[in-house]
């Protein structure tokens, strides 16, 4: 009988080991003592001990995971049966990210995929031509497909990243092409408009030759833009009086119009104030080819394009780049 029971233990704790992932971690230099692995239905907690050592089982639905240290995310993989253990220098979170155990091949693909991508982004960002561009997402996207043909990997991993490969690869080429064509504009005269003024009448382009023209192409109804709006009056008051002008150009739908001339008003909003005539269609947002806003652009006294895609005024690279220009 003490025989069976035994066995019965043995066997009930085999069961539960495969019905949950193990996950262990090492973390040197951590950014704080908890690890959040999270999903959408899954939002675990794991907390260091003094040694910043982290253990815990927990079960999951095989899939992406996000793991959040306080300041840093990473993506792993995660299926019952698990049984990982990761190391990692906080410092140097993406460079030194590693897993041993089962289930570690998945996730150490992972980790080199991140490298990978943005190994392939410093390159592109010399990339002089699309066709250079091709060459070098073809080289890199041949390669992590490469890496997914080892059959000892999970299926499911396998499955998801081979369709998750090919809407990144045409997801990037798209994108290196929209940065080609800004690189492209640079010193080159702006496409011109003329719209209408807040305080009345029209203003062109073409009026503010002579001064740098630092534009913000915004609408109402966009919360990153709005979120800038303070930032940007803070540039604007700082840089009062010097060789520049501000210009916000909304692009809200004529049913928003009202509703654009009272946020103008009601918020005090300063610079040059202008909507746009036919809000994404209008000539001056596709010449520029802007699909997602906030969009900010700089062009140069002449009237030539200085940055086609300029920082944003909470980021301080555009006070830098403003007082070069300035000074």
């Amino acid at each position: 009988m003490k025989k069976t029971f035994l066995l019965f233990l043995f066997a009930s704790a085999s069961a539960l080991a495969q019905d949950q992932v193990k996950f262990a971690a090492k973390v040197q230099n951590r950014n704080s003592d908890t690890l959040h692995i999270q999903s959408r239905t899954l939002n675990k907690v794991l907390v260091s001990d003094a040694n910043g050592n982290f253990k815990d089982a927990f079960a999951v639905q095989p899939g992406f995971y996000q793991m959040f240290d306080g300041s840093e995310v990473a993506t792993i993989y995660l299926k019952n049966g698990y049984d990982l253990a990761m190391t990692m220098n906080a410092k140097m979170f993406d460079e030194t990210i590693s897993f041993k155990g089962t289930g570690e091949k998945e996730n150490n693909y992972i980790a080199k995929k991140f490298m990978d991508i943005e190994a392939m982004e410093a390159k592109l960002a010399t990339a002089k031509d699309n066709a250079a561009t091709t060459k070098i997402v073809d080289e890199t996207f041949k390669n992590l497909e490469k890496g997914l043909a080892d059959t000892s990997l999970d299926e499911n991993f396998r499955t998801i990243m081979t369709k998750q490969l090919t809407s990144e690869k045409a997801e990037i080429i798209e994108t290196a092409a929209k940065m080609q064509k800004m690189q492209a504009m640079k010193g080159k005269p702006s496409p011109q408009f003329t719209y209408e003024n807040h305080k009345g009448g029209t203003t062109k382009l073409a009026d503010l030759k002579g001064k740098y023209v630092y534009i913000d192409v915004w609408a109402t109804w966009c919360g990153p833009c709005r979120q800038q709006i303070p930032f940007l009056q803070k540039i604007e008051e700082d840089y009062h009086g010097k060789k520049i002008e501000f210009v916000s150009l909304s692009i809200d739908t004529k049913k928003d119009y009202e509703k654009w001339r009272k946020m103008v008003t009601d918020k005090s909003l300063g610079g040059i104030q202008l909507i746009a005539d036919k809000d994404w269609s209008s000539e001056f947002t596709k010449a520029y080819g802007i699909d997602s806003i906030p969009r900010f652009i700089l062009i140069d006294p002449k009237g030539n394009v200085v940055d086609a895609d300029a920082a944003r005024p909470s980021d301080p690279a555009l006070r830098a780049q403003l007082d070069k220009l300035l000074k």
